[in-house]
């Protein structure tokens, strides 16, 4: 596996995995369609973040970004998941922000959950998820070196 800064002509690979993984959520309200999230990962995120891919066979299985000190996104394609994408990607954010991260996670997410808090981050504050487009209750998290 190879963790590489994303370039923009992989902005079709990083929306799949996006997809892919956020439909693996089935919690989750469906509040974007999918021509909605390709359009936010081609605009917004690869624009305006730092992001990163995993890949595997030249294949994109995974992505994380960062804006500031705030991880905004880690999905793991769900065919990739336990084969250490996730602690590939978050190795790498914590080496761009080796002065700490903070990011979001669902309550019900357990499975990011456990992973998140094996790899060292902690609960900082839970909240009923009025502050998310999802309204789903969520939990912010923190990393510090």
């Amino acid at each position: 596996m190879e963790v590489r800064r994303a370039k923009p002509s992989d902005a079709d690979a990083i929306a799949a995995v996006f997809i892919r993984s956020y439909e693996s959520l089935t919690f989750l309200p469906r509040v974007r369609t999918h021509a909605e999230r390709r359009e936010y990962v081609r605009d917004v995120l690869l624009p305006q973040h730092e992001v990163w891919v995993a890949e595997e066979d030249g294949r994109v299985v995974g992505f994380a970004s960062l804006l500031g000190s705030d991880l905004s996104q880690l999905y793991v394609d769900p065919d990739a998941q336990g084969r250490g994408v996730g602690g590939a990607l978050l190795g790498k954010a914590q080496e761009r922000r080796p002065d700490g991260l903070t990011f979001w996670v669902f309550q019900e997410n357990e499975r990011a959950r456990r992973f998140y808090e094996a790899h060292g981050c902690r609960v900082v504050r839970l909240t009923d998820g009025s502050g998310n487009e999802e309204r789903t209750p969520d939990a912010l998290y923190e990393w510090r070196p």
